[in-house]
């Protein structure tokens, strides 16, 4: 992590993962004229997790990718993109000049091409085929699999915060769960219960 830097906050009941893809839509004034800074500077904002568990302060880095509708009345349907994870060390109630929340935050600058060993690469590919889904390229990342295994918060939570080499066991654990409940399910769709 490096020194502080001050940026525009948008707190919400999320944690976007880095590399996920997150549809919001943008009504109330103040993340309108964000959204609008957002798009006439090019610049990345924060989605602060504003959620009890939250006790480290993260949030996320994102940076918008499209905007799909523009209403009459201003408010905005966009697609955003998580490319970093933040510690926030003091948060303001308005960013200077500005409607929108800031922060002063630490960018994590995280490595987003942390490749899984082999082990969870296969096993994650064998999830993949159990669910019909190709075979994923070996140059996926370990954020590429937890964004494809679409985790709860406590979960999200979980994983960003363990050392490299635990998340990845920490995937292996939560695949081999979902493989279970996989073969479970495909039993089950060959047991025929008589009248």
């Amino acid at each position: 992590m490096e020194h502080s830097v001050l940026i525009p906050l948008f707190p919400l009941r999320i944690l976007p993962l880095p590399g996920e893809l997150v549809p919001l839509h943008i009504f109330e004034p103040r993340y309108k004229q964000l959204l609008q800074d957002v798009e006439t500077r090019d610049i990345r904002f924060g989605i602060y997790f504003d959620h009890p568990i939250n006790e480290q302060k993260l949030g996320s880095i994102m940076r918008l990718e499209s905007v799909t509708k523009r209403y009459p009345k201003g408010e905005l349907d966009i697609i955003v993109k998580c490319e970093d994870i933040f510690t926030l060390e003091t948060q303001r109630t308005i960013f200077p000049g500005k409607l929108y929340p800031g922060g002063e935050a630490k960018f994590w600058n995280l490595d987003l091409t942390v490749f899984p060993y082999e082990p969870l690469y296969q096993q994650y590919s064998t999830f993949r085929m159990m669910r019909g889904i190709a075979r994923q390229e070996r140059s996926c990342s370990i954020y590429e699999i937890a964004n494809e295994l679409n985790f709860d918060f406590p979960d999200r939570y979980k994983f960003i915060t363990l050392q490299e080499d635990r998340q990845q066991k920490f995937l292996g654990n939560k695949i081999a769960y979902q493989i279970q409940l996989l073969e479970h399910e495909e039993k089950s769709r060959d047991v025929f219960h008589l009248n």
